[in-house]
């Protein structure tokens, strides 16, 4: 991880020496194309007009745009991303000064690690955040910052807040029916390995979520359901999967031994001239996984502990099966620390660590505090949400 982030910021600098020449040696052609603009409008006002009209003057150059390119680019990079989108629209010289890729390079460097969400809509391509500049050419440029926009999660919330109130209608009446509580399996590293617990946090934290009703299903000591109310009226339960039984889990953490995860088994199959694991779950856990409409999974974010996340994929992917029920179910991978003070992975590193984009389904992928369930109402919501459009196809 810290090699990744390493690479990226290396990346970053180098990009500095790579496009540098080109983009200011655009900009001052533009700039030079507008002052020529200018000096011919201006000699053309000073002609006098057929009926003897008056003078024009030439239009003026700002303080701003008469400094050095390189000046231009170092004041912006100090600028927000929001601010720099109102300055291009002040004029044609701004508009394309703006779009720098240089600027929204850096903005993505500088801004990814405290974005608290990103989705299966707009997670940034891997390629977009490692490549340095030197080894990309003018021809294949990417549009930064179109994909910060599409990335940024104020981007995405604002976008969401501006489309019809239809699905709330739909939502509402949708309530005048009596129908089945939406139900998810939630499983992952996360449940066991962090030092607070996030299933006793959830059920004791009724400002936030309300348990509505008790543990009930319970599946050999590994699992148990729990309805949860949030937002006045909506109620949903949770089947909470873990690796292993509590008095296995608990003599485990005492003599700091490793559990063997009992929801899972191991089958070898051959993938061309090599042979592969493949996981499946047991028959208790697949039962469950017919009849959910979406899975949670709790992956430990800390970036101070080792993570296995081929594994973790593996495991993501037999509960998922489409043999299991329909392949359009939600995803909602909750990206969990401990406390705010612990140094977490970002969650679009996280993304890219379980390698989500590979999944052909909704997902994503939210950042929370398992101490106060920061942020888990986001995530919740969401996934409340995507079962609504499942269940609405």
């Amino acid at each position: 991880m810290a090699a990744e982030r390493g690479g990226m910021a290396a990346g970053g600098a180098a990009g500095r020496g790579g496009l540098e020449a080109a983009v200011r040696g655009r900009l001052r052609g533009l700039r030079e194309r507008w002052a020529f603009g200018s000096r011919e409008r201006g000699a053309a006002a000073a002609e006098p007009g057929p009926a003897g009209g008056g003078e024009e003057e030439a239009e003026e150059v700002s303080a701003l745009q008469a400094l050095p390119i390189d000046v231009q680019l170092y004041i912006m990079s100090f600028l927000t991303p929001q601010d720099l989108c109102r300055l291009g629209c002040t004029s044609c010289y701004w508009r394309v000064a703006v779009q720098d890729p240089l600027l929204w390079r850096s903005f993505f460097l500088r801004d990814l690690p405290v974005w608290t969400s990103v989705d299966w809509k707009s997670l940034p391509a891997a390629e977009i955040l490692n490549k340095a500049f030197s080894q990309v050419g003018d021809e294949v440029l990417h549009d930064y910052m179109a994909e910060y926009k599409k990335s940024c999660p104020q981007a995405r919330r604002s976008l969401k807040s501006s489309r019809s109130r239809y699905g709330a209608v739909t939502s509402f009446l949708q309530s005048l029916v009596t129908q089945s509580e939406p139900r998810f399996a939630m499983f992952g590293p996360g449940l066991e390995e962090l030092d607070v617990s996030l299933v006793r946090k959830m059920m004791t934290c009724p400002e936030i979520l309300l348990v509505a009703g008790l543990p009930q299903r319970r599946i050999h000591g590994i699992g148990s359901g729990v309805t949860f109310q949030i937002n006045s009226n909506q109620k949903f339960n949770i089947v909470t999967l873990y690796s292993t039984t509590s008095v296995e889990r608990k003599r485990a953490r005492e003599e700091q031994a490793a559990v063997v995860n009992k929801m899972f088994y191991q089958e070898n199959s051959i993938v061309g001239n090599q042979q592969a694991v493949q996981y499946n779950v047991i028959s208790q856990v697949k039962k469950v996984c017919e009849v959910v409409d979406g899975f949670i999974y709790v992956a430990n974010a800390e970036a101070h502990k080792k993570h296995n996340r081929e594994e973790e994929l593996a495991h993501i992917l037999a509960m998922i099966d489409p043999a299991f029920g329909p392949p359009n179910r939600p995803l909602l991978v909750l990206s969990c620390v401990s406390h705010f003070d612990v140094e977490r992975i970002p969650c679009v590193y996280m993304a890219h660590q379980l390698q989500l984009n590979l999944l052909p389904r909704p997902w994503m992928v939210q950042d929370i505090v398992a101490a106060t369930l920061s942020g888990l109402l986001s995530g919740i919501e969401w996934l409340l949400e995507e079962a609504d459009c499942k269940n609405a196809q």
